[in-house]
C-alpha cells in the first residue's frame, strides 16, 4: 500500500518547475486540514441535515462571528468557503483516508507498489508486516489479487490499492513472480495492522550531525522522533538538522509534543483562542530527547500548519537556527466533527499564536481563489527564487545560535526564516516536468538502473558514485523508445537534475525513503547551509 506522505521528492520539483512554466496546481494544503482534530458524536447523515447541523455547529463553534442566516439556501462548500480556506467538508473516502494517514497505521498487506509496462512492481514492504511475513519482496510483479487480474489491464488507482485493503485476519490470495524467476507463485497474505512510522528518514549525515525528515504530524510523531534521536545519540550526533519541508501538517499535540523534544521545562510553545475557545497555553515538559545539542529546522513556502509551530517555537525561544524559505502561514486550528455516514466537517475553532504572541496566518480576506493561488503570486514577485531586492535574512549568515535568547522577527503570514535559501529553478523547464509527469523517469530507473546496479553497490557507494555520461546515453534512447518528442535544449539544460532524480529513485529503490534522502541530500542547497550554520 503506498504511503500518502509525498516522500517522493520529485513531486516537490515537478511543483517548481509548473510555478515556474506558469500553470496553476493549486495548493495542497487547501486539503491538510488539520492538527486539532478531535473525535466528535456522530452527526446527521442526510443532505438537509447535514447542512442545517453544520450551521448550527458554525454558530457553537467556529473561531469568529458568521451570520449563519445568510448561508442557509448555499450549498455545504459554498459555506464554508464563506468562512476560511481551511474549514472543509470530507467525502467519507476522504474522512478515511485522513485518519488513517495521521493514525499512522491501517489495515491492509503493508506494501508499495509502482505500474511498470502494465505490471504491478512492489517496490517497498513494510518491515514485519503481512506481505512481509508471507514472503513478498522488493521486486515481485503481482499479477492477481484474489481472482482479479490487476497486470496490463490499467485499473484506476483506487481498484488497485482497495484490493488490498480490508479487515485485520482476513486473508488476500496473490499471484505473483518474485524477482529472478520465471514461474509465478500463490501466496495468502493475512491482513493487519500495518504500523507507519511517521519519521520518513533519520542517519548521520555526518560524524557530529543527525538528520531527521518528517513529512507530517501524526498521533506517534513525538515518540517516533524521541526512537530516532536516540539512536542517532549513540551514533554520535550532537547537531541535529530537522527537516520540515512540504510538511503540511497534523495533529496539534504532535506538533507540541516534538516542539517538546527541544525544549527546557515550562517553556510557553504555543497558545490558542477563539471566540468559543478561552486561550490555551501549551507548555514544555523538559523531558525531550534533544534539548541540548544544536539545532537546524529545514522549511519552505509548503511548510504548515502543525509544522509552523515547532518551527515558531523553535525561532521565538532561540533554541536553533531557521533555514529555507518563509513558510505556508497556516495559524488555525481546526475540529473534526463527524457524521453518521463516514463524511466529516473539519471547522476552525481557534487560531495559534506564537511564544512571542504572532498570529502567523496569511490573510484571506481577498477570498478562497486569491488565497489559494498566493504562492504563485510569491513566486511571479521574485520572493521565492531570491529576485525580490527587499528580502533579507532575519540574521547573519554567521551568526551562532544562543539557547534561551528570544528575538523579534518580522512576520507577514508564516515563519520568516533565519537564513534564506533561494529557491533553485535552474534546469526546471516543461521538457523536464513532462519526464515527471509521464513517469519517464521512474520507469527508467525500474526498467534499466535496477538491472545495472546492484543493492549492495549503491548501499556501499551511496556518497561517491553518480549516474554517469553513458547511462545518460541510454536515458535518451529510452525516452526515444517511450515515443517521446525530445527539446535537446531543455534536455541538456536539465541534466543535472535528472542525474541526481535517477540516482535519488535508485537509492530509494534499494534503501527505501532514507535511501532517497541520503542521494538527494548530498546536492541539497539547503542541507549545505544547515551544516554551515551548525558550525
Amino acid at each position: 500500500m503506498k504511503k500518502n506522505t509525498r516522500t517522493n521528492i520529485l513531486i516537490a520539483l515537478s511543483y517548481s518547475v509548473i510555478l515556474i512554466v506558469g500553470m496553476v496546481l493549486g495548493i495542497k494544503f487547501i486539503k491538510d486540514q488539520g492538527f486539532g482534530v478531535k473525535r466528535s458524536p456522530q452527526l446527521a447523515s442526510n443532505t438537509d441535515g447535514k447542512l442545517d447541523e453544520i450551521l448550527h455547529i458554525i454558530n457553537k463553534n467556529y473561531v469568529d462571528d458568521i451570520n449563519t442566516d445568510s448561508l442557509q439556501n448555499l450549498p455545504i462548500d459554498s459555506v464554508l468557503h464563506q468562512l476560511d480556506p481551511h474549514s472543509v467538508y470530507l467525502p467519507p473516502s476522504d474522512a478515511q483516508d485522513m485518519t488513517d494517514n495521521l493514525e499512522g497505521n491501517f489495515e491492509g498487506v503493508g506494501i508499495e507498489y509502482y505500474m511498470l509496462n502494465d505490471t504491478m512492481m512492489v517496490t517497498g514492504v513494510v518491515k514485519d508486516g503481512p506481505a512481509f511475513q508471507a514472503g513478498i519482496k522488493l521486486g515481485d510483479k503481482i499479477l492477481s489479487i484474489d481472482t482479479t487480474v490487476v497486470s496490463g489491464r490499467n485499473l484506476p488507482k483506487e481498484q488497485l490499492s482497495g484490493r488490498f485493503r480490508g479487515r485485520a485476519g482476513s486473508g488476500v490470495g496473490v499471484t505473483l513472480i518474485h524477482n529472478g524467476t520465471q514461474t509465478p507463485s500463490r501466496l495468502m497474505v493475512t491482513r493487519g495492522k500495518v504500523n507507519i512510522s511517521s519519521i520518513d528518514a533519520a542517519y548521520m549525515i555526518n560524524a557530529e550531525t543527525g538528520y531527521v525528515r518528517i513529512s507530517k504530524f501524526g498521533a506517534n510523531t513525538d515518540s517516533d522522533f524521541s526512537t530516532a534521536a536516540n539512536n542517532l545519540k549513540a551514533k554520535g550526533m550532537k547537531k541535529l538538522i530537522l527537516d520540515l519541508r512540504d510538511n503540511g501538517g497534523g495533529y496539534f499535540s504532535a506538533a507540541t509534543g516534538l516542539a517538546d523534544q527541544f525544549l527546557p521545562e515550562n517553556k510557553l510553545i504555543v497558545y490558542t483562542q477563539g471566540k468559543h475557545e478561552p486561550r490555551t497555553d501549551y507548555f514544555s515538559t523538559g523531558n525531550g530527547a534533544f534539548q541540548n545539542g544544536k539545532l537546524a529546522i529545514l522549511i519552505n513556502e509548503n511548510t504548515a500548519s502543525a509544522s509552523e509551530i515547532v518551527a515558531g517555537a523553535i525561532q521565538d525561544l532561540g533554541r536553533g537556527i531557521i533555514v529555507g524559505r518563509r513558510s505556508f502561514g497556516k495559524g488555525l486550528v481546526q475540529e473534526q466533527f463527524s457524521f453518521g455516514d463516514g463524511s466529516a466537517l473539519n471547522l476552525t475553532i481557534a487560531r495559534y499564536y506564537t511564544p512571542s504572541g504572532k498570529s502567523i496566518q496569511k490573510s484571506y480576506k481577498k477570498g478562497y481563489d486569491a488565497y489559494k493561488h498566493e504562492l504563485d503570486e510569491r513566486m511571479m514577485d521574485g520572493e521565492l527564487t531570491g529576485d525580490r531586492t527587499s528580502f533579507q535574512d532575519s540574521v547573519e549568515k554567521t551568526e551562532g545560535v544562543t539557547v534561551q535568547q528570544s528575538r523579534k522577527v518580522k512576520i507577514s503570514g508564516g515563519i520568516q526564516p533565519d537564513v534564506f535559501v533561494k529557491l533553485d529553478t535552474t534546469g526546471y523547464n516543461k521538457f523536464y516536468a513532462s519526464l515527471v509527469s509521464k513517469k519517464i523517469l521512474s520507469d527508467y530507473v525500474f526498467n534499466v538502473l535496477t538491472n545495472k546496479y546492484s543493492a549492495s553497490f549503491v548501499e556501499q557507494n551511496i556518497n561517491i558514485f553518480t549516474i554517469n555520461d553513458n547511462d545518460f546515453k541510454d536515458f535518451i534512447g529510452f525516452i526515444q523508445r517511450k515515443n517521446v518528442p525530445i527539446d535537446r535544449y531543455q534536455l541538456y539544460s536539465a541534466r543535472n537534475i535528472i542525474l541526481n532524480d535517477l540516482k535519488a529513485l535508485l537509492c530509494r529503490y534499494y534503501l527505501g525513503d532514507v535511501g532517497y534522502y541520503k542521494a538527494a541530500n548530498l546536492n541539497d542547497s539547503a542541507v549545505r547551509q544547515a551544516l554551515n550554520n551548525l558550525q
